[in-house]
Protein backbone atom coordinates (compact mmCIF):
# COMPACT_ATOMS: atom_id res chain seq x y z
CA UNK A 1 0.00 0.00 0.00
CA UNK A 2 1.56 3.36 -1.33
CA UNK A 3 0.28 6.60 0.00
CA UNK A 4 -0.19 8.92 -3.46
CA UNK A 5 -1.63 11.76 -2.44
CA UNK A 6 -3.05 13.72 0.97
CA UNK A 7 -5.25 17.40 0.52
CA UNK A 8 -6.69 19.31 3.74
CA UNK A 9 -10.55 19.10 2.22
CA UNK A 10 -13.31 20.80 4.34
CA UNK A 11 -15.88 20.60 1.46
CA UNK A 12 -14.13 22.17 -1.57
CA UNK A 13 -13.70 19.73 -4.75
CA UNK A 14 -11.41 16.91 -4.58
CA UNK A 15 -10.08 15.74 -7.96
CA UNK A 16 -10.12 12.27 -9.10
CA UNK A 17 -9.14 10.76 -11.96
CA UNK A 18 -12.65 10.09 -13.39
CA UNK A 19 -14.24 13.23 -12.12
CA UNK A 20 -14.55 15.97 -10.36
CA UNK A 21 -16.88 16.22 -7.19
CA UNK A 22 -17.10 17.14 -3.64
CA UNK A 23 -15.96 14.95 -0.93
CA UNK A 24 -18.54 13.41 1.21
CA UNK A 25 -16.70 14.44 4.75
CA UNK A 26 -14.85 17.16 5.83
CA UNK A 27 -11.15 17.12 7.16
CA UNK A 28 -8.33 15.20 5.02
CA UNK A 29 -8.57 13.06 2.07
CA UNK A 30 -5.80 10.29 1.38
CA UNK A 31 -5.53 8.95 -1.69
CA UNK A 32 -4.29 5.43 -1.72
CA UNK A 33 -2.87 3.34 -3.99
CA UNK A 34 -3.45 -0.66 -4.24
CA UNK A 35 -2.37 -3.03 -6.61
CA UNK A 36 -5.64 -5.50 -5.90
CA UNK A 37 -8.62 -3.18 -5.40
CA UNK A 38 -7.59 0.22 -7.81
CA UNK A 39 -7.32 3.59 -6.17
CA UNK A 40 -9.04 4.17 -2.72
CA UNK A 41 -9.98 7.11 -0.72
CA UNK A 42 -9.50 7.40 3.08
CA UNK A 43 -11.37 10.05 4.81
CA UNK A 44 -9.70 11.05 8.68
CA UNK A 45 -7.42 12.43 10.80
CA UNK A 46 -3.86 11.05 11.95
CA UNK A 47 -3.59 10.49 15.76
CA UNK A 48 -3.74 13.82 18.18
CA UNK A 49 -2.86 13.57 21.70
CA UNK A 50 -6.58 13.83 22.86
CA UNK A 51 -7.60 10.62 20.66
CA UNK A 52 -4.35 8.75 21.64
CA UNK A 53 -6.37 6.27 24.69
CA UNK A 54 -8.98 4.90 22.32
CA UNK A 55 -8.30 2.66 19.04
CA UNK A 56 -9.05 3.84 15.92
CA UNK A 57 -12.48 3.56 14.35
CA UNK A 58 -12.99 2.81 10.93
CA UNK A 59 -16.48 3.54 9.18
CA UNK A 60 -17.54 1.29 5.80
CA UNK A 61 -20.73 2.68 4.07
CA UNK A 62 -23.73 0.46 2.34
CA UNK A 63 -23.65 -0.61 -1.17
CA UNK A 64 -26.64 1.20 -3.44
CA UNK A 65 -26.70 2.83 -6.39
CA UNK A 66 -25.27 6.25 -4.36
CA UNK A 67 -23.41 4.38 -1.72
CA UNK A 68 -20.79 6.71 -0.33
CA UNK A 69 -19.24 7.49 2.97
CA UNK A 70 -22.03 10.41 3.14
CA UNK A 71 -23.59 7.27 4.62
CA UNK A 72 -21.62 7.61 7.84
CA UNK A 73 -21.41 11.32 8.15
CA UNK A 74 -22.95 11.84 11.80
CA UNK A 75 -20.80 8.85 13.24
CA UNK A 76 -17.89 10.54 11.59
CA UNK A 77 -18.49 14.52 12.82
CA UNK A 78 -19.11 13.10 16.02
CA UNK A 79 -16.31 11.23 16.62
CA UNK A 80 -13.72 13.56 14.89
CA UNK A 81 -11.68 15.30 17.53
CA UNK A 82 -12.73 12.53 20.02
CA UNK A 83 -10.71 10.11 18.51
CA UNK A 84 -8.83 8.96 15.34
CA UNK A 85 -11.71 8.13 12.83
CA UNK A 86 -11.95 7.15 9.27
CA UNK A 87 -14.07 6.15 6.54
CA UNK A 88 -13.53 5.04 2.99
CA UNK A 89 -15.53 5.18 -0.35
CA UNK A 90 -15.10 1.21 -1.16
CA UNK A 91 -14.22 0.60 -4.53
CA UNK A 92 -17.39 1.77 -7.30
CA UNK A 93 -18.32 4.88 -5.07
CA UNK A 94 -17.42 8.24 -4.24
CA UNK A 95 -14.06 9.25 -4.87
CA UNK A 96 -12.01 5.66 -5.12
CA UNK A 97 -11.61 3.85 -8.50
CA UNK A 98 -15.10 3.87 -10.27
CA UNK A 99 -13.50 1.42 -13.50
CA UNK A 100 -15.74 -1.10 -15.45
CA UNK A 101 -14.60 -3.93 -13.82
CA UNK A 102 -16.35 -7.19 -11.69
CA UNK A 103 -17.15 -5.73 -8.24
CA UNK A 104 -17.33 -8.97 -5.80
CA UNK A 105 -17.71 -9.11 -2.04
CA UNK A 106 -13.59 -10.23 -2.28
CA UNK A 107 -12.70 -6.97 -3.77
CA UNK A 108 -15.05 -5.03 -1.37
CA UNK A 109 -13.45 -7.15 1.52
CA UNK A 110 -9.90 -6.47 0.02
CA UNK A 111 -10.69 -2.60 0.02
CA UNK A 112 -11.11 -3.22 3.78
CA UNK A 113 -7.77 -5.05 4.42
CA UNK A 114 -5.70 -2.48 2.42
CA UNK A 115 -7.58 0.19 4.23
CA UNK A 116 -6.98 -1.22 7.28
CA UNK A 117 -3.35 -2.14 6.83
CA UNK A 118 -2.88 1.92 6.20
CA UNK A 119 -4.49 2.84 9.63
CA UNK A 120 -2.27 0.23 11.65
CA UNK A 121 0.89 1.64 10.22
CA UNK A 122 -0.34 5.22 11.57
CA UNK A 123 -1.45 4.01 14.73
CA UNK A 124 1.17 1.21 15.63
CA UNK A 125 -0.21 -1.92 14.32
CA UNK A 126 -3.36 -1.34 17.25
CA UNK A 127 -6.39 -3.29 16.74
CA UNK A 128 -9.38 -1.24 15.41
CA UNK A 129 -13.42 -0.68 15.96
CA UNK A 130 -14.77 -1.24 12.94
CA UNK A 131 -18.67 -0.16 12.56
CA UNK A 132 -20.49 -0.81 9.46
CA UNK A 133 -23.97 0.09 7.57
CA UNK A 134 -26.44 -2.83 5.79
CA UNK A 135 -24.27 -4.54 3.01
CA UNK A 136 -20.76 -3.43 4.07
CA UNK A 137 -21.91 -5.43 7.06
CA UNK A 138 -21.01 -8.63 5.05
CA UNK A 139 -17.65 -7.32 4.00
CA UNK A 140 -16.72 -5.93 7.38
CA UNK A 141 -17.20 -9.35 9.19
CA UNK A 142 -15.46 -11.42 6.55
CA UNK A 143 -12.66 -8.86 6.79
CA UNK A 144 -12.90 -9.47 10.80
CA UNK A 145 -13.15 -13.31 10.08
CA UNK A 146 -10.34 -13.58 7.74
CA UNK A 147 -8.02 -11.14 10.08
CA UNK A 148 -9.31 -11.18 13.70
CA UNK A 149 -6.48 -9.48 15.41
CA UNK A 150 -6.72 -6.85 13.70
CA UNK A 151 -10.18 -5.99 15.19
CA UNK A 152 -11.10 -4.83 18.43
CA UNK A 153 -14.77 -4.40 18.00
CA UNK A 154 -17.42 -5.36 14.84
CA UNK A 155 -20.91 -2.78 15.02
CA UNK A 156 -23.12 -3.95 12.53
CA UNK A 157 -25.39 -0.94 11.90
CA UNK A 158 -28.77 -2.71 9.60
CA UNK A 159 -26.60 -5.19 8.31
CA UNK A 160 -27.87 -7.79 5.12
CA UNK A 161 -27.99 -11.38 5.46
CA UNK A 162 -30.64 -11.82 7.92
CA UNK A 163 -33.65 -11.73 5.99
CA UNK A 164 -35.78 -15.11 4.98
CA UNK A 165 -34.31 -14.91 1.33
CA UNK A 166 -30.64 -14.90 2.41
CA UNK A 167 -31.85 -17.91 4.74
CA UNK A 168 -32.63 -19.86 1.65
CA UNK A 169 -29.53 -18.60 -0.31
CA UNK A 170 -27.70 -20.53 2.18
CA UNK A 171 -29.07 -23.95 2.17
CA UNK A 172 -28.06 -24.10 -1.58
CA UNK A 173 -24.60 -22.35 -1.76
CA UNK A 174 -20.87 -23.24 -0.36
CA UNK A 175 -18.82 -20.49 1.17
CA UNK A 176 -17.87 -17.49 -0.92
CA UNK A 177 -20.59 -17.80 -3.25
CA UNK A 178 -22.64 -14.76 -4.12
CA UNK A 179 -26.50 -14.60 -5.71
CA UNK A 180 -25.08 -13.46 -9.33
CA UNK A 181 -27.23 -13.33 -11.69
CA UNK A 182 -25.34 -13.27 -15.04
CA UNK A 183 -28.07 -12.41 -17.44
CA UNK A 184 -29.59 -9.59 -14.96
CA UNK A 185 -25.91 -7.97 -15.34
CA UNK A 186 -25.83 -8.36 -19.07
CA UNK A 187 -29.74 -6.84 -19.68
CA UNK A 188 -28.23 -3.96 -17.36
CA UNK A 189 -25.12 -3.37 -18.91
CA UNK A 190 -25.88 -3.28 -22.49
CA UNK A 191 -24.18 -0.34 -24.04
CA UNK A 192 -27.28 1.19 -25.76
CA UNK A 193 -28.47 1.78 -22.27
CA UNK A 194 -26.40 1.30 -19.82
CA UNK A 195 -25.89 4.68 -18.64
CA UNK A 196 -29.46 6.39 -20.04
CA UNK A 197 -31.08 3.88 -17.41
CA UNK A 198 -28.72 4.51 -14.86
CA UNK A 199 -29.28 7.92 -15.27
CA UNK A 200 -33.41 7.73 -15.57
CA UNK A 201 -33.03 5.46 -12.57
CA UNK A 202 -31.03 8.28 -10.04
CA UNK A 203 -33.16 11.29 -10.82
CA UNK A 204 -33.55 12.94 -7.41
CA UNK A 205 -37.19 11.65 -7.44
CA UNK A 206 -36.21 8.54 -7.58
CA UNK A 207 -33.64 8.76 -4.92
CA UNK A 208 -35.81 10.31 -2.80
CA UNK A 209 -38.34 7.62 -3.56
CA UNK A 210 -35.56 5.16 -2.24
CA UNK A 211 -34.63 6.86 0.57
CA UNK A 212 -37.89 7.58 2.23
CA UNK A 213 -38.04 3.39 1.59
CA UNK A 214 -35.03 3.00 3.47
CA UNK A 215 -36.10 6.00 6.51
CA UNK A 216 -40.11 4.68 6.26
CA UNK A 217 -40.64 8.10 6.41
CA UNK A 218 -41.41 11.00 4.04
CA UNK A 219 -38.49 12.89 6.58
CA UNK A 220 -35.10 12.09 4.57
CA UNK A 221 -32.06 13.66 5.17
CA UNK A 222 -32.09 16.13 2.43
CA UNK A 223 -27.77 16.35 2.64
CA UNK A 224 -27.76 12.91 1.76
CA UNK A 225 -30.03 13.19 -1.03
CA UNK A 226 -28.31 16.15 -2.58
CA UNK A 227 -25.11 14.33 -2.06
CA UNK A 228 -26.08 10.80 -3.89
CA UNK A 229 -27.80 12.60 -6.41
CA UNK A 230 -24.39 14.23 -6.91
CA UNK A 231 -22.43 10.93 -7.05
CA UNK A 232 -24.56 8.90 -9.24
CA UNK A 233 -23.81 11.64 -12.15
CA UNK A 234 -20.48 11.11 -12.47
CA UNK A 235 -18.47 8.96 -15.14
CA UNK A 236 -18.76 5.50 -14.47
CA UNK A 237 -20.93 5.71 -11.55
CA UNK A 238 -23.39 2.53 -12.81
CA UNK A 239 -20.80 0.18 -12.76
CA UNK A 240 -20.49 -1.07 -9.45
CA UNK A 241 -24.17 -0.48 -8.83
CA UNK A 242 -25.30 -3.04 -11.63
CA UNK A 243 -23.03 -5.36 -9.97
CA UNK A 244 -25.12 -4.47 -6.70
CA UNK A 245 -28.44 -5.01 -8.68
CA UNK A 246 -27.44 -8.52 -10.40
CA UNK A 247 -26.63 -9.61 -6.71
CA UNK A 248 -22.96 -10.36 -6.92
CA UNK A 249 -22.13 -8.35 -4.11
CA UNK A 250 -24.42 -10.59 -1.69
CA UNK A 251 -22.67 -13.62 0.22
CA UNK A 252 -24.55 -16.62 0.52
CA UNK A 253 -22.51 -17.37 3.41
CA UNK A 254 -23.46 -14.11 5.38
CA UNK A 255 -24.82 -15.74 8.50
CA UNK A 256 -21.93 -18.15 9.21
CA UNK A 257 -19.06 -14.64 8.73
CA UNK A 258 -21.19 -13.09 11.41
CA UNK A 259 -21.70 -16.13 13.84
CA UNK A 260 -18.08 -16.86 13.38
CA UNK A 261 -16.90 -13.53 14.71
CA UNK A 262 -14.74 -14.07 18.10
CA UNK A 263 -14.66 -10.47 18.90
CA UNK A 264 -17.54 -8.23 20.70
CA UNK A 265 -20.54 -7.88 18.11
CA UNK A 266 -23.31 -4.85 18.42
CA UNK A 267 -26.20 -5.29 16.14
CA UNK A 268 -28.10 -2.27 15.52
CA UNK A 269 -31.54 -2.07 13.53
CA UNK A 270 -34.82 -0.22 12.85
CA UNK A 271 -38.11 -1.17 12.86
CA UNK A 272 -39.46 1.23 9.76
CA UNK A 273 -39.37 1.15 5.94
CA UNK A 274 -38.18 -2.05 3.83
CA UNK A 275 -35.54 -3.54 5.58
CA UNK A 276 -36.70 -4.46 8.75
CA UNK A 277 -36.81 -8.79 7.95
CA UNK A 278 -33.89 -9.74 10.57
CA UNK A 279 -35.80 -13.65 10.33
CA UNK A 280 -32.45 -15.25 11.49
CA UNK A 281 -31.62 -12.95 14.33
CA UNK A 282 -32.05 -15.51 16.86
CA UNK A 283 -29.14 -17.17 15.65
CA UNK A 284 -26.86 -14.67 16.73
CA UNK A 285 -28.81 -12.85 19.93
CA UNK A 286 -27.64 -15.74 22.02
CA UNK A 287 -24.30 -15.78 21.42
CA UNK A 288 -22.14 -14.16 24.04
CA UNK A 289 -20.00 -11.74 22.12
CA UNK A 290 -23.25 -9.93 20.80
CA UNK A 291 -25.18 -7.29 21.29
CA UNK A 292 -28.35 -5.76 19.98
CA UNK A 293 -30.08 -2.91 19.82
CA UNK A 294 -32.98 -1.93 18.27
CA UNK A 295 -34.05 1.63 17.53
CA UNK A 296 -37.50 2.93 16.75
CA UNK A 297 -36.55 4.44 13.09
CA UNK A 298 -35.92 3.32 9.54
CA UNK A 299 -32.56 1.94 8.76
CA UNK A 300 -30.24 4.49 9.08
CA UNK A 301 -30.62 5.22 13.43
CA UNK A 302 -27.19 7.21 13.66
CA UNK A 303 -28.96 9.60 11.20
CA UNK A 304 -32.48 9.65 13.16
CA UNK A 305 -31.54 9.50 16.67
CA UNK A 306 -27.63 10.20 16.27
CA UNK A 307 -27.63 11.16 20.28
CA UNK A 308 -29.30 7.88 21.38
CA UNK A 309 -27.55 5.70 18.58
CA UNK A 310 -24.05 7.34 19.63
CA UNK A 311 -24.92 6.74 23.62
CA UNK A 312 -25.94 2.71 22.84
CA UNK A 313 -22.71 2.57 21.04
CA UNK A 314 -20.23 4.11 23.59
CA UNK A 315 -22.31 2.18 26.25
CA UNK A 316 -20.85 -1.28 24.17
CA UNK A 317 -17.46 -0.29 23.89
CA UNK A 318 -17.69 0.80 27.70
CA UNK A 319 -18.54 -3.06 28.64
CA UNK A 320 -15.18 -4.18 26.10
CA UNK A 321 -13.23 -2.09 28.31
CA UNK A 322 -14.07 -3.09 31.24
CA UNK A 323 -13.93 -6.63 30.45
Amino acid sequence: MQQSSSVENAGTPVPAPEAVMPAPLPGKCVELADKRVGRLVLYGEAPTPSSATAPPLLLVHSVNAAATAYEMKPLFEHYRGERAVYALDLPGFGLSDRSDRKYTPRLMTDAIHAVVREIQQLHGDVAIDIAALSLGCEFSARAALETPNAFRSVALISPTGFDRRAARATQHAGSGSTRAMPWLHGLLSFPLWKRGFFSALTSRASIRFFLQKTWGTKKIDEGLLEYDYITTHQPGAENAPYYFVSGYLFSTDAMNLYRNLSMPVWMAHGVRGDFVDYDQKPLVQRLRNWNISVFQTGAMPHFEMPVDFIMQYEMFLKRIVQK
